[in-house]
Formats: structure tokens, sequence, C-alpha cells
């Protein structure tokens, strides 16, 4: 689906369950640019999206009018480990919008380069603090499980001990429980067969290195690095249609077997989401902070009351509930 930067459904396109989204990006975006006359599409699309091979053929797209498609897309954090160089040599700088004012704790940005396009890199300090005390909070609690299961491999005042293998079968069930197993070595000695373990703090540094990091590919050249980590922070609201789409109009599960009628449902929730969209778009202009679920709940309690008065047969509807008496929400 794509949709305005306001959040509004502009086209969608159903896909065989059996394609994966890095293949569908292309043609989505070759068709937005074929179909609506816009004189400036900016592609912003979150991590699942971006391939290499996605970049060179987007950064490539051109239309008949000589239009370049543009695009924000976010780096997925497994290839972080692809930049750890680059991310090493970043100087970040804030967005020199706080007058010279300095404070630690606001985001800053850098920038380098990456395959013919612009890397941005935005650094939160607030967040790369809880990262990594977080993590070494963790790490810290295994070596101590790490010491204390050695420990047990030999013999106590009263003899008794736990086998070598059984404490490496321990210590690799509970780091893997948290996902913490590239930070450790650990195994049987060759020579003795003795539990051992280590940590590996090379890894630990490189962790530390891409916390509270948020990284960006574009070829987007008049804008700063602020602005673009702002387009693609944006994507949240987007991401709030989607949760709309799939629990309030139920895309999901589709209960259908037919090409044509998973297509029509689709069309149906699509249409669906567009006037829910619409609507929270006139109640915000109308400075109601309220959701459409709930106006749409408040107006299904409206009923047509038929009375009988005198002699005359009277029909009035319901009051209903004022909207400024609904808790707002976002």
């Amino acid at each position: 689906m794509v949709r305005t930067s306001e959040g509004l459904p502009l086209a969608r396109m159903v896909h065989p369950g059996n394609i994966a989204e890095t293949k569908t990006l292309k043609d989505m975006a070759r068709s937005v640019m074929e179909r609506f006359p816009i004189r400036r599409v900016v592609l912003v699309a979150d991590r699942g999206l971006l391939g290499h091979d996605n970049i060179d053929e987007l950064s490539e797209m051109v239309d008949d009018e000589g239009r370049k498609l543009e695009f924000i897309l976010a780096v997925p954090s497994r290839r972080y480990k692809e930049l750890a160089e680059i991310f090493g040599n970043l100087q970040f700088e804030d967005d020199g919008s706080r007058n010279g004012d300095e404070n630690e704790d606001e985001e800053k940005y850098a920038e380098a380069a990456f395959q013919s396009c612009r890397l941005i890199v935005a650094h939160d300090p607030v967040r790369a603090r809880e990262r990594t005390d977080d993590r070494r909070v963790r790490v810290d609690r295994l070596e101590a499980r790490a010491r204390a299961l050695a420990a047990r491999t030999e013999e106590d005042a009263e003899g008794r001990r736990i086998p070598h293998d059984e404490a490496l079968a321990i210590f690799a069930v509970e780091v893997g429980k948290a996902r913490l197993k590239k930070f450790f070595r650990f195994g049987l000695g060759n020579d003795d067969g003795r539990f051992f373990w280590s940590m590996k703090e090379e890894e630990v540094e490189k962790a530390e290195l891409f916390d509270g990091k948020l990284a960006l590919v574009t070829n987007v050249e008049d804008i700063e690095p602020a602005d673009a980590i702002a387009r693609y922070k944006a994507l949240a609201d987007i991401e709030r249609g989607f949760r709309v789409l799939k629990s309030d109009i139920e895309i999901a599960p589709v209960f259908h077997w037919l090409n044509d009628q998973i297509r029509a449902h689709a069309l149906v929730c699509f249409l669906a989401l567009v006037q829910c969209r619409v609507m929270r778009m006139r109640l915000n202009a109308g400075g109601i902070r309220t959701s459409p679920c709930r106006v749409l709940e408040n107006l299904s309690k409206i009923r047509m009351i038929e009375a009988r008065i005198g002699g005359r047969d009277l029909d009035a509807p319901a009051k209903p509930t004022r909207i400024s008496a609904i808790s707002s929400t976002s």
C-alpha cells in the first residue's frame, strides 16, 4: 500500500504471498510514477525493503517525463555490521537549531557515502546509554552464571559436583534464551574435556558502537540529515494506519480462495481505510482529538424512537453522546 506523507491511502497492489517485500518495491514505485502526475516522488520505506539490488534499481528509475525517483530507506540493523568501519569514523553534530547551546542528550547526526548514495546516521545518546547499560547488565549476569557453573564442576566439601558437559548444556541454554550467544565463547576443552567460557569483549564493543543509531540511505540531495530522519520517523503514523487495517477493518484473515475474491476483499478494505483516514483528518482539522473508531462507536448507538402521544405518531432519534465527552486518543 502506498500512502501520502499525511497518511492518506493512495494506491494498493496485491501480490502472491510467496513474494518477498524487497521484490515488490520496484514495481510499486514505477506504478506510482506512471499513474499519478506528481512533480516529485520521494519514497520513504522501512527496513524490510532495503537490498543492494533495490538501491541500484531505484537509483536508475526515471519515467518518460524525466522524473527521477528519490528515496529514503532505512538500513536494517542486521546490516549495521557491514557499516562498522564507517560508523567508527563518523563525526556526529547537532542540527544547528539550538543557537550553539550544547546538550549531550540531544540527537546528533552524521553523514557518509554508501553505494553512490548518502548514508545519514542519527545518534540518540539517551537511547544508546540505555541499550549499552542493559546489555552490560545481562552480559555480567551470564558471566556470573558461568563462574558459578564452573565452580560446581569441582567437588565441594561433601564430594558433590556436576559433569562438565552438563554445565556446558545449562550455560548454552541460558545464553540462547538471553540472545547473547555472539558475545561468548564456550565449550569443552579438547584435551581435558573441561567446561570453559570467555566473553568476546570485541563483540560487545562493536554492539555498543551501533547503540542508539538509526541509519538511512537516500539519494535526495537537498534534504538536511535531521529532516530525512524526521521523514522516516513519520512512518510511525503510517504504521498506525496499517494496524487499523488489520484490526478494526479486519483485512485478515482472508476467507477466500479465488484471486478475484481476494483482490475484491482487499479493495473493500482499502476503501474503508481511505474513509477512516479522511474522517481522522477532518476530526483533527476540527480540533476533535479522538479516533474515528470512537466516533463510529458513538454514532452506532443512535436509534430512531417511535412513540404515539395523543393519537399522533412521533419519530425522533436518540440524542447522541457529545463527542467532547469521549476520551481523547491519538
